[in-house]
């Protein structure tokens, strides 16, 4: 039987030469991936709303990918983009990643393996093109100490080998030891080794001449070229296929390249900075990662802790986060409960999961000051909050309906419970003023900077709890009355 898809991943394919074969769209809807077809950039458009992908053919250049991407960021939100070219087309290829394709495939593949390789690669790539620019803070006696110790290593012309949990702030540390080494001047090349199909690795690194396959019309220098006199860094190189650990292993050794196709070698003056969330050497018992690689990439590790783990970080980049998303014309800032309540949360997703915090806090905050009800976690911590509620808090919040509860917090915060709980019932307020002031479910996600389908989430949590009645009923049956929204409240 054919394995099926993860998940529903509804895709907009656009060829204007060519229709997808029918036996094709079948084989891969009985993997659970629906292609809808569109034959023009006008019907492009009118789909994005419902799709997850959108899959281009490409046929000699990268305008059509150039079109759909404009057409895609002017909509709103980057909908990841796959292209398919021609067997033998492998510099198109290329320049479409380049150009912001999430991945490539070539187009006579139709294997379900390939599929969901692909459509498991394009959510990091989307992570990677989506996220902001991070901020480390030297602030905590732990962050201070790391600090003390990449000024020393960056003097160094030794490769090191940052490890942390994702969302640290790896790729930022490793710009600190570029900036305060000797290098500084010279070039900063980044690489995702898990957010790029295996067959493009290789050519992205180590580049490639002119005339070396099948479409290759002009020489290619690789990212090691690239970052001639600066500082190379590849980040989650675990991921990095096993054969071409082999042959960055001989890049380092050797300092110096040889293109694909060429004769020659070109020499390299780069400095190594890798990254990696995992234990590589479980991966080396594992035999996914090469023993030697990791003595040479590994002559000095930096670890960053989670940032649970360094608190006197939080509100630092707290504070640098209002200041960057904030307004211009005003100063916000966070009143004395907030603070309290970030400094007791468990950050499971790090600074990267600050940083969204922040952004929604500002998103739903109408004066100067963000309070505790502004405050939005990830799913993550939410679904534990719930499941780890006390049983005489769970049951004081089933007898009362959301104003009671919301009146009980403001008379007597002791009658709530913990903070985890009052924190809840905040919550459930913020998000029922969003449902009630757009009527709209979209809209009312978008307002709160989270997803529909992590809406959806929280409403039934807030239907576990006892907290969706009166009021929340009598809303959510008006936008059900209007939008169609059958399953949102009990989802």
């Amino acid at each position: 039987m054919t394995a099926q898809f993860e998940n529903s991943h509804p895709a907009l394919w656009l060829d204007p030469k060519a229709a997808v074969g029918i036996t094709e769209r079948e084989q891969l809807a009985a993997a659970g991936l629906q292609l809808l077809p569109v034959t023009t950039l006008d019907d492009l458009r009118q789909g994005l709303a419902k799709a997850r992908l959108v899959v281009i053919r490409l046929m000699g250049d990268v305008g059509l990918l150039q079109e759909v991407k404009k057409l895609t960021q002017s909509f709103g939100h980057d909908v990841p983009v796959l292209c398919r070219v021609d067997q033998g087309e492998l510099s198109l290829g290329v320049e479409a990643m380049r150009r912001g394709a999430y991945h490539v495939l070539p187009s006579n593949d139709w294997s379900v393996d390939s599929w969901r390789e692909a459509l498991a690669l394009t959510p990091k790539r989307a992570e990677v093109k989506q996220r902001n620019p991070q901020t480390f803070v030297f602030v905590d006696p732990n962050s201070q100490h790391l600090l003390e110790l990449a000024r020393r290593v960056a003097q160094t012309e030794v490769s090191a080998l940052v490890v942390g949990p994702t969302g640290a702030g790896k790729e930022v540390l490793a710009r600190v030891l570029h900036d305060a080494s000797p290098r500084r001047n010279g070039p900063f090349v980044a690489l995702n080794c898990a957010a790029l199909p295996e067959h493009l690795i290789e050519d992205l690194l180590f580049g490639h001449e002119k005339g070396a396959f099948t479409g290759a019309l002009k020489e290619h220098r690789g990212l090691f070229e690239q970052a001639h006199g600066g500082t190379i860094f590849l980040d989650e190189i675990a991921e990095m296929p096993y054969h071409l650990q082999t042959k960055l292993l001989r890049v380092l050794q050797e300092r110096k390249i040889t293109r694909l196709g060429g004769n020659g070698s070109v020499e390299l003056d780069v400095r190594l900075v890798a990254a990696t969330n995992k234990d590589l050497r479980e991966a080396i018992n594992n035999r996914e990662f090469r023993e030697d690689l990791y003595f040479r990439i590994s002559a000095f590790k930096l670890t960053i802790l989670p940032l649970r783990e360094r608190p006197g970080d939080v509100l630092p980049l707290a504070t640098q986060f209002l200041e960057k998303f904030g307004p211009a014309d005003r100063q916000i800032q966070l009143t004395a409960t907030a603070i309290e309540r970030l400094q007791h949360y468990s950050w499971p997703g790090n600074v990267r999961e600050l940083q969204n915090v922040i952004q929604r806090a500002l998103v739903l905050s109408n004066g100067d000051l963000i309070t505790e009800n502004e405050l939005m976690f990830d799913e993550i911590e939410q679904r534990h909050a719930t499941q780890t509620l006390p049983a005489s808090t769970q049951s004081h919040l089933m007898q009362y309906g959301p104003r009671e509860v919301s009146e009980a917090h403001q008379l007597n915060g002791s009658a709530i419970g913990d903070l985890s709980t009052a924190v809840k019932s905040s919550e459930y307020q913020v998000i029922m003023a969003a449902i009630q002031s757009t009527r709209n479910r979209n809209e009312a996600a978008k307002k709160l900077g989270i997803s529909p389908r992590s809406l959806r989430y929280k409403m039934a949590q807030f239907r576990e709890m006892g907290m969706t009645a009166n009021a929340a009923t009598n809303s959510m049956n008006g936008m059900i009355g209007m939008n169609g929204m059958h399953g949102m409240a009990a989802a």
